[in-house]
Order: structure tokens, then sequence, then C-alpha cells
């Protein structure tokens, strides 16, 4: 009967650590791997994982850290003209690959609930610069937190707070564009 108890409090508890970090792509997300262990797992980021690894990023997110990033689906690469990703992914557009993609991601970790803080107190709006030089507007509206690119591209943060070894992760649905 002890064995049985244990097991089925151990049962549990693994599930309530496993419900705290949400499924992304089908996959598991796991705090104790990071950015880019975490982002190869899941099924709706392998355009994100092949421009991430084109760029040469992939030992950049897999560092210390804290990161906050924006992970666009492949769903929000697949909105950009026809054309577009392929482009980009060539050797010759490295530079502007990698512009693009550091304008989703933070130098520090940010949740969620902090960002909605943030923008509360800044009246509606939260500037959130980024490493590539860009700078988001956060906004959050009827339960949803929005980000707002340069080029007036609106993205929703469709999945918040997903834990990393190094950071967070908020998936979005629209690829963030610096001003060209």
């Amino acid at each position: 009967m002890k064995f049985r108890l244990a097991t089925a409090i151990l049962a549990l508890s693994a599930g309530v650590a496993f419900a705290e970090n949400p499924m992304v792509g089908g996959a598991a997300m796991y705090d104790t791997k990071n950015i880019v262990e975490n982002a190869v797992n899941s099924k709706d980021h392998t355009t994100l994982v092949a421009a991430v690894q084109a760029a040469g990023l992939v030992e950049t997110l897999s560092g210390k850290g804290p990161f906050t990033v924006f992970a666009p689906t492949n769903e929000a690469f697949a909105k950009l003209p026809a054309g577009t990703v392929d482009t980009l992914l060539k050797p010759e557009n490295k530079d502007t690959l990698v512009k693009i993609l550091t304008c989703h991601v933070v130098g520090k970790a940010v949740m969620a609930e902090a960002l909605e803080g943030m923008i509360k107190d800044d009246g509606g709006k939260h500037p959130v610069p980024t490493l590539g030089g860009c700078t988001l507007q956060a906004t959050y509206d009827g339960g949803k937190m929005m980000l707002t690119d340069e080029q007036g591209n609106m993205a929703t943060v469709t999945i918040a707070d997903v834990k990393q070894s190094n950071g967070v992760i908020h998936v979005i649905d629209t690829v963030m564009l610096p001003k060209m």
C-alpha cells in the first residue's frame, strides 16, 4: 500500500511539474533545457530553427542568457510574401536574417505578468527594446498580449511563459520586422 501511495504521489507531482510549462508544437518544453534544445523539438518552429541555424545564432541562443524570445511559428513565417524565407536563408542574406531574428530577442527574461504590469504602468503601451536594435511596442487587449513591430505588423502572443534554462519563450503568430 505504501508503495502504491508513493507511486501515486510521484506521478501526481510529476504531472504538476509538467503542467507548469506548456507544450509547444506537440513537444514538451523543459525548463532544464535551453532555448535551442527545446525549440528543435517543436514541430511548429521548424522554420525558426532553420533560420537560427542559417543566421549562426545557435551558440548565442544556447548561451547563458537570460533571453526572452518572441518565437514566430511556421504559420507566422508563411504569412511573409512568397519566397521571402527562402531568400533570407541564403548565405548572402545572413546579415538581414540576423537583424530580423534578433529583433525577436530581448536580453533578459521577461514573463508575461511582468510585461503586462509594465504595459499598465506605461498607460497601455510599453516599448520593448530588442538585441537587434528594434523596439517592439507591447500592448494588452482583450486578455491577449500583442506586439507591434517598427513596420506596424501586429503579433499576438499565443503561448506565454515557456520557461527555459536560459530565459523564456513567448510563441507569436507573426514575424516581427525591423524598420528597413
